[in-house]
């Protein structure tokens, strides 16, 4: 069992920075792989990026170059540094965590970019 929360959303200028926290209840370090996903209104929830127990990424095209995924396995948390932030990343940002063979998520944390 693993329980998420995620917190560092809020509101943002256009061109603007948020970190993004994502906790853990337990140890990440045999985690298979854990992510960030966002969902917008009357939109799907999508891929932002992934990092692996080894420390291997993947980001959506949409937000590469601009945001940085990383773990921290000391502090049983997952980062998401967003630069350069555009009204499109307006969302709601969830945390995923794979532990195969169970999926979890955690409530979510908005993100509001707007002038």
């Amino acid at each position: 069992q693993v329980q998420l929360v995620e917190s560092g959303g809020g509101f943002v200028q256009p061109g603007g920075s948020l970190r993004l926290s994502c906790a853990a209840s337990r140890s990440i370090f045999s985690i298979n792989y854990m992510g960030w996903y966002r969902q917008a209104p009357g939109k799907e929830r999508e891929l932002v990026a992934t990092i692996t127990s080894g420390g291997s990424t993947n980001y959506a095209d949409s937000v590469k170059g601009r945001f940085t995924i990383s773990r921290d396995n000391s502090k049983n948390t997952v980062y998401l540094q967003m630069n350069s932030l555009k009204p499109e990343d307006t969302a709601v940002y969830y945390c995923k965590a794979v532990l195969l063979p169970r999926v979890y998520w955690g409530q979510g944390t908005q993100v509001a970019v707007s002038s």
